[in-house]
């Protein structure tokens, strides 16, 4: 692992799942761990529920836009997390890659995200942890 660990989150449209991990990582590791997040087919905007429902743990992800999955980001970060892109996700050898299976948020209301976003948070703390435990080493 790098000097500073960097974490890529990776959902199709890289508009709900993906970005609301990559706010709760930046939020709970603060600057200790790089943060990435990308789409194999990025919508538009990012998701508003998923934005309400962060804005409820006092998280602001309203500046995020979706970005495209690159080669680049994927070289460039220690552990690339997927959340149901399947195998868009480009594999390079040392990486660590973990996928979390994850209702989609889509064309959801707040009261059906709120539970994926604490699912997310659970398993980002759980992350965190593991990287931790890494790094300490």
């Amino acid at each position: 692992m790098s000097e500073k660990p960097s974490v890529l989150f990776v959902c199709v449209h890289n508009a709900g799942r993906s970005q609301m991990a990559a706010g709760w990582l930046s939020h709970l590791a603060g600057d200790r761990i790089e943060v990435r997040s990308a789409g194999s087919a990025p919508a538009e905007q990012v998701n508003p529920a998923a934005v309400a429902a962060m804005r409820e743990v006092g998280i602001d992800i309203t500046a995020e836009t979706p970005k495209i999955l690159t080669v680049d980001a994927v070289k460039a970060s220690d552990v690339c997390i997927t959340m149901g892109c399947g195998d868009t996700c480009p594999v390079f050898p040392g990486k660590r890659y973990l996928d979390w299976t994850l209702e989609d948020p889509a064309g959801q209301g707040i009261e059906a995200v709120r539970p994926i976003r604490d699912e997310i948070k659970e398993l980002v703390e759980g992350l965190i942890t593991e990287i931790d435990a890494e790094t300490a080493k």
